[in-house]
């Protein structure tokens, strides 16, 4: 004779009513992170406002994912979102410039390399490129660049 397996349909008890009551209870008393808190202020949010300080398109987004966090981390998920509602704050935007074109982190205690070879740096500065990194092909250096 063959096993069987009999399966019971799930139940609500009283019991995993309560529970799951109390569960929903004390997880909506959890802190939220700060960038949750932000009225809407997303990588999106945080790319535009990054486009129009740097005056570039065309921005990674995977870049201000990471530079969003390390900016959310630092607290200043608010200032940012001022700032891009149009109030002045210079050092702020002075900062999120920098990282663009460095491709460092805005933290001075901790400095962390973002990216390198595709920085802003390396668009101003279109005589030279990034340390290791290939020009072109074999002796792409004999020629003269196009003018």
């Amino acid at each position: 004779m063959p096993n069987s397996t009999v399966t019971q349909a799930s139940v609500l008890t009283r019991r995993g009513f309560l529970l799951a009551t109390a569960a929903t209870s004390v997880l909506s008393l959890a802190p939220l992170p700060a960038w949750a808190l932000t009225s809407g202020f997303d990588v999106n949010a945080f790319l535009a406002l990054s486009e129009k300080e740097t005056r570039q398109t065309g921005l990674s987004k995977d870049d201000a994912a990471a530079m969003l966090k390390i900016y959310s981390d630092l607290g200043k998920e608010k200032a940012l979102a001022d700032l891009a509602s149009g109030q002045k704050n210079q050092d702020l935007a002075n900062s999120l410039v920098t990282a663009w074109y460095t491709g460092e982190s805005p933290t001075p205690e901790d400095l962390q390399v973002l990216d390198y070879t595709d920085t802003l740096i390396w668009q101003a500065m279109d005589y030279t490129k990034p340390m290791g990194y290939c020009g072109g092909a074999v002796g792409y250096w004999a020629e003269p660049p196009e003018a």
